[in-house]
């Protein structure tokens, strides 16, 4: 029998990799749904290939696009934020692949959890804005979460079989980004294109520029922390250039084991979707001769400060990691639209965590006011650095 899956955010890069792992798998998935936010024609041609029960798309422009070239295929077409909420709390499908971008992919997360569905996670901002609500709703529905990031798809399957006390620590990875080695005097000129420049992975924008700060390391330590129940002095990060060893795990015995493979996505999302079992692929597999050197290094917190940003928002604890992840989604939208310099976007994420109106248990509706004060901040922040 078919497992019956829904991809929310189907026209980014995680969810066109999710979709080509479907057809790789012919027969062994249903599409039950798709959603997007502007995306219309890439939408349409997903649903005619798919043919998914229903779909949500947010811009209401490109939803009247997707009613005129959808008519009379019986998919149901959902509009707006409310669309895509309501896709995300139908209990029909045995995993949901989350794979929005940013804090607006916390609550479809949630919803999901809540009506006992597994949640194939590539959405990080929803374990760092909510891990402990989410981390309840587990217990109480029964439903998982399972990592579609490499590095926590590469702790996850490393610790398979493994007791959680046996664990030393995770060694996250990470490529140190396409600035790795560029002077710290040099950062504030960094452009745009520079840093949509990965030397690696080809992912989306904002998550493209969260490695270019390394912010993405920050966010994946917090979302370790949820994940694996671990403390944070358990959890470490190392360099690691060629982007070949994913993730690391130390157990108690001095023994560590690592998860390999080349940078591409569809692995780890195809792990996601078909766990608990391994199915064949049929893309590029790791040849060790052509990979050469492996190679690893300290993180530079003084060129990378977001790494230190989010053990410190840890350490606060509440709603600091929220706080930290909102006003990233904000400045990093700011840099991209030209509107502040790359050294600005940590800057100004430490500013909003260590001023907002920290609570220790902070729930859906603190949340939610959270997102609207951390864009006021943050375009006021904006707006003040451009009249300078």
């Amino acid at each position: 029998m078919s497992k019956k899956i829904s991809i929310l955010g189907s026209t980014g890069s995680i969810g066109v990799n999710a979709l080509k792992v479907v057809e790789n798998l012919s027969g062994e998935f249903d599409v039950k749904y798709l959603s997007a936010a502007k995306s219309s024609a890439l939408l349409i041609e997903q649903a005619l290939k798919f043919h998914p029960s229903a779909i949500a798309i947010i811009d209401s422009v490109a939803a009247g696009e997707v009613r005129d070239a959808l008519v009379g295929m019986g998919i149901e077409i959902l509009v707006g934020r409310e669309g895509v909420l309501e896709i995300a709390s139908r209990d029909d499908v045995d995993v949901m692949l989350n794979a929005l971008v940013g804090s607006a992919g916390m609550e479809p997360t949630i919803r999901a959890i809540e009506v006992g569905v597994n949640v194939a996670l590539s959405n990080k901002e929803s374990m760092v804005m909510a891990g402990d609500i989410i981390n309840r709703l587990k217990t109480k529905t029964g439903a998982e979460i399972y990592p579609v990031d490499s590095e926590h798809s590469a702790i996850w399957q490393c610790l398979v079989g493994e007791e959680l006390n046996q664990v030393k620590k995770i060694i996250l990875t990470g490529s140190g980004g396409p600035f790795r080695t560029k002077p710290l005097n040099e950062f504030s000129s960094i452009t745009v294109k520079e840093a949509l420049k990965h030397p690696n992975w080809k992912m989306g924008r904002k998550i493209t520029i969260d490695s270019a700060t390394m912010m993405n390391k920050g966010l994946e330590v917090i979302e370790a922390f949820w994940l694996f129940g671990l403390t944070i002095k358990q959890i470490d990060i190392v360099i690691h250039p060629q982007s070949i060893i994913h993730s690391m795990v130390e157990f108690v015995d001095g023994s560590v084991k690592a998860q390999l493979g080349l940078p591409d996505m569809k692995i780890p999302i195809q792990y996601a979707l078909t766990y608990p079992h391994r199915m064949p692929a049929h893309w590029e597999t790791t040849d060790f001769m052509q990979v050469g050197h492996l190679t690893f290094e300290e993180p530079d917190l003084e060129k990378f400060p977001s790494i230190q940003l989010a053990y410190e928002a840890l350490e606060m604890g509440g709603s600091a990691p929220a706080a930290l992840n909102v006003a990233n989604d904000n400045t990093v939208r700011h840099f991209l639209d030209g509107n502040i310099p790359f050294t600005q976007i940590p800057e100004t994420n430490g500013i909003f965590l260590r001023s907002h109106d920290w609570v220790a248990h902070p729930d859906i509706n603190y949340l939610k006011k959270l997102e609207k004060s951390g864009k006021v901040f943050v375009n006021e922040q904006a707006e003040e650095g451009m009249t300078i």
